[in-house]
């Protein structure tokens, strides 16, 4: 199933993606739901981000590629971070540059998306927790990442968490290749096989510490190549099986 959130007529509403066709959903895919007969296409819709969450959760540091970028240690636990809610951002809206930043950088990451409340799960039940999988952009003020000596400020601003387009339960996370581009230039391409700490790891680990609740995200990390972006730069994160997310600078 590939499941995408709209907006329609003014009305928020689910909907499984085939091609360009969307069937409409009364319901949820978090909750429970039966297919309508109405079909609408992609060109009349607004898409959403694919869900809400509560919490996005962040990993860092999480291919052996971008821990060498920055000349630092592979990690032998997670590095973990959130994104407020605020930071949601819908696929093709704007990304904000905020003024006190001079470095706005992509990090294209591999979302995963919680189906049901999780608390206490083991690395080999964490599969039934998950609703599916989408594309993020971990965007981060870069220059204020040091500054900080953490990484809230650098990761919270607004329209700092753009995921989506969809959510697809319909492929295999630990081995799909992602890529970023900027104004159509392969900036970072890897593959989730490079992944340090595997999905299933992530899930059982997070969820000694905190529960996790449907519609929460966890963003599992970005491989070596990031740089700056610029106002007016078109930024795109493409994972195999899960289309395109697309947003720019503003």
């Amino acid at each position: 199933m590939k499941y995408v959130r709209f907006k329609y007529q003014e009305e928020v509403l689910y909907g499984l993606l085939s091609e360009n066709t969307i069937q409409v959903l009364k319901g949820s895919p978090f909750t429970s739901y039966t297919e309508t007969n109405e079909k609408l296409s992609l060109e009349e819709v607004a898409l959403l981000t694919p869900c809400d969450y509560s919490k996005a959760i962040c990993i860092g540091l999480n291919y052996s590629d971008h821990a060498k970028e920055f000349q630092l240690p592979i990690p032998t636990e997670p590095v973990v971070f959130m994104k407020p809610s605020t930071a949601a951002l819908a696929p093709n809206k704007e990304i904000i540059y905020p003024e006190m930043s001079n470095r706005l950088d992509y990090e294209a990451e591999l979302a995963v998306v919680i189906g049901k409340k999780a608390h206490f799960v083991s690395e080999e039940n964490a599969a039934s927790y998950i609703l599916g999988y989408t594309c993020a952009n971990d965007i981060t003020a870069r220059d204020l990442q040091p500054k900080q000596g953490q990484w809230t400020v650098a990761k919270s601003f607004d329209t700092f968490c753009p995921f989506g387009p969809y959510i697809s339960n319909e492929v295999d996370p630990s081995n799909l290749t992602i890529e970023s581009r900027v104004n159509g230039r392969t900036m970072q391409k890897s593959n989730t096989s490079n992944l340090i700490f595997s999905v299933p790891f992530l899930v059982s680990y997070l969820s000694q510490v905190m529960t996790l609740l449907p519609g929460d995200i966890i963003l599992t990390g970005t491989p070596g190549g990031i740089s700056g972006m610029h106002k007016g730069d078109t930024v795109e994160i493409l994972i195999e099986g899960l289309g395109v997310l697309r947003n720019t600078i503003a």
